[in-house]
Order: C-alpha cells, then structure tokens, then sequence
C-alpha cells in the first residue's frame, strides 16, 4: 500500500535534529524540513512521492516516524482527544483498522540529565485512554494502548509536542523501534542500577537481537563502574571487564566477573581468546574506539562473533563520519552491520555488528563456569 501523505514527522533526541537533518539532507535530498522543535522534526515531502506504508526510513538518528494527519491544539485534553479521530476522514487511512495507540511526549532534556529519561510517562497513558474512549464508532474490545506493537500492526499516533499541541500521524510497526511507542523500549530492572550503562545496554540487546545466551564470555571495554556487566550477569552471562578505573563492589562479588584494571591497548590478545561478544563504551574519541577494538578483532587468537559498539559525538558534525566508521567495521569481517542513536544514549551511537546474519538464528555455546583471573 503507498501512503499519499505528504507530510511526516519524525521523533529523535533532544537537540539531536541538526544531526537527524543532516543525515536526511543526504539520504532523502527531496524531503524539505518544515516543522521543528527540540527532538521533534517534520518533512514535506515531494508532491510527486508516494511511499510504502512498510518504507525503511533508513536513518541513525531518527527513533520512530509517522505519516502525519495533522495537529490538533487547545486547552482541554479531552476536547483534543476528540478531535484526532476526525483527523482520518476522508483520507485512505480511514480504511485502514487502527490496531493500537501510540502516545507519547517529545523529549524535555537529553537522556541522564537531572534524572530526565526518555519513555512511557503517566501523562501519556492518559492522553491516550482519552483518546481511545473518544473513537465515535463502536469497536469489539478495547484498543491496546502504549505497548509494543506486534508486527504489521497499524498504529495511530500521537506525539505531544506541547502540553496543548498533539500531533497525529499513522504508521504500519515493521522494525522493532516502530513498535515502541516514540521508538523508546519500556526497561524495566530487576534491582537499583549501577550506572545509565545498564539502560543502554537493555536497550542495545532488544534492537540488535544479538543471540547472547547464558554461559557466553563478554568482554566490555570500559566497563566500570559496572551498570553494563550488571545486566550481563543477571542474564547468566561471563564477563570480563577492562577499565582502568574502580568497579562497583556488587560487580567485583559476582563470581561471574573478572576485572583487567588496565587500558584496552595493554590487554595481551591471549585475555580475549575465549571472548566470543564484544562491547565497547569509553568516553573517547570515535577513532580511538575503532582503533582499540581493531587491534582486538583483527587478532589471529580472537574469534569474536559480535560486537555492540558505543561512539562518542562529543562534536555533532562527527555525525557525517558514521558512514565511514561502519565501513570500517565491516572491513574487519563483520558483514551485518548498522547504528542507532539509542533513546537511552546521550551524544552518542550504538553500532551493532555481526559476522554473519545466519549467526542470529544460532545460540553459541559458552565456556565452562568459573572464574576468570583479572590481573
């Protein structure tokens, strides 16, 4: 089905839009930008233009879209509500059955900052109760709303842009970011978190879908204080962290961990030959990264299956190098490759790379339980 919208809207990080325009400006040259706030971006697109309801946006930076339907503005929520149904008619989308409710609120502050995260918030649920209960035609059931999507899923949209300006948008959910309400997983730990490390990381391992299995051996550069191998290790994971720094205490207990208290760069190749994931999360620039993990890889003791990569922006042009840091990856041998600013990320991306797709359909054996010697 192609979609005669000439409007989307786009959802991303707060203060991320340059970027996210940027990286559109190349990708989709014909989309011209037109409505804008802080992690809320819209595009006009091409009168002539007529993309698949299923289309891949195809974008770092953007966490979910919408065919928009328009913007309703006032001052009571409930007379708002009413006027988002009105908002299908006459157009093909009235056809279509709604099969659930995404509502949601754009992004106040970056991730982390003063206790702000990104996500499902009370606000939201019930905007979208009120805008569920104003549908005018009757329905068999209830409506789901604000949880994941199933797949193929048609999902009416509604982004509160401001607390008295929503804007409504449709979508069909097709990659697992789509079928999260505003493209943010609901994480929910089992235990106070170590360090914000923990949240990117859940987040990581749902859209990556890395086939990480209980007794594997991961080894995290950059590890302390801990909030990354925390969730590891309740998942029954091995894990070797290499950071300079102090771990948490909670970590160093678990017989599971093992501590190399030295730089990435005078680890012996010998330590990871087991390793079969990889993680890396050092406040570094992006090249020191790459370079810290290729001397690892690219090592004949190594076998490394795959990776989850974070890299710093501590400059958002940096963000026109995301081409050629994921052509450098793939040139270590890893053929599945790609990135996404994480909603849980701050100036930063999470790159996730594979040797191979087939490698996903597969639980790789671990190694015998016990502890590692750190040194």
């Amino acid at each position: 089905m192609k979609v005669p919208s000439q409007f989307l809207f786009t959802v991303c990080q707060h203060r991320a839009e340059d970027a996210l325009k940027t990286e559109f400006a190349t990708t989709w040259p014909d989309w011209r930008l037109s409505f804008s706030r802080p992690g809320f971006v819209t595009w006009k697109l091409p009168k002539n233009v007529k993309l698949a309801s299923d289309f891949d946006i195809r974008s770092v930076f953007a966490r979910t879209h919408s065919f928009s339907l328009g913007k309703v503005s006032g001052e009571w929520a409930d007379e708002l509500a009413a006027r988002v149904w009105p908002l299908m008619e006459g157009t093909p989308v009235e056809a279509i059955p709604v099969d659930h409710i995404h509502v949601w609120q754009r992004d106040t502050a970056v991730p982390g900052d003063r206790g702000f995260e990104p996500g499902r918030t009370v606000l939201a649920d019930h905007v979208a109760t009120l805008v569920r209960d104003a549908r005018p035609e009757p329905i068999s059931g209830r409506l789901p709303i604000n949880r994941t999507a199933r797949s193929g899923d048609a999902v009416l949209d509604c982004c509160l842009v401001e607390p008295n300006q929503w804007w409504i948008g449709w979508h069909r959910a097709t990659t697992l970011p789509t079928r999260w309400p505003g493209g943010v997983p609901s994480i929910e730990p089992q235990s106070q978190i170590i360090s914000r490390a923990y949240l990117k990381l859940a987040e990581a391992l749902r859209w990556s879908q890395l086939p990480m299995a209980e007794g594997d051996l991961c080894a995290e550069i950059g590890s302390a204080p801990g909030g990354a191998a925390q969730l590891l290790l309740e998942r029954g994971m091995y894990v070797l962290g290499v950071d300079p720094a102090e771990m948490d205490d909670r970590i160093l207990a678990n017989p599971g961990f093992a501590h190399i208290r030295a730089r990435a760069a005078d680890v012996k190749h010998s330590e990871f030959a087991r390793v079969r994931w990889l993680l890396a999360d050092s406040n570094v620039a992006p090249q020191h990264t790459l370079d810290s993990v290729e001397a690892i890889v690219t090592n004949d003791q190594t076998h490394v299956r795959g990776m989850l990569l974070t890299l710093k922006l501590p400059d958002w042009n940096l963000a026109s190098h995301i081409p050629a840091y994921l052509d450098r990856v793939r040139s270590w041998g890893y053929k599945y490759v790609r990135a996404r600013q994480l909603a849980f990320n701050r100036q930063e991306i999470c790159v996730c790379a594979i040797k191979n797709r087939s490698m996903r359909r597969f639980k790789p054996r671990g190694p015998k339980r016990g502890k590692r010697k750190g040194t």
